[in-house]
């Protein structure tokens, strides 16, 4: 199987250095889509109302074969809410 590796951007840069192996592209594009949701629900909280978060998806030879993104972007209303 070949094996995938699955780079996230969230402000910082996290190379992913093992990978994992997947039976082809459409099952890694199908894990990227799994994960960006994953690593927002513990990111968000820790950083405020506006949040960027990116897969990128390098297959063995290093070419990246697919990126993801996944944005978050909170609105307050009031200056109570800013409280």
């Amino acid at each position: 199987m070949p094996r995938y590796f699955f780079d996230m951007h969230d402000g910082e840069f996290h190379r992913d250095d093992e990978g994992s192996e997947h039976a082809d592209f459409e099952a890694a594009r199908t894990e990227a889509m799994v994960i960006l949701p994953e690593v927002a629900r513990w990111g968000i909280p820790k950083d405020g109302d506006h949040r960027l978060f990116t897969v990128s998806v390098r297959d063995e030879s290093g070419t990246i074969v697919y990126t993801g993104t996944l944005t978050y972007d909170g609105l307050r209303f009031n200056e109570a809410a800013k409280a």
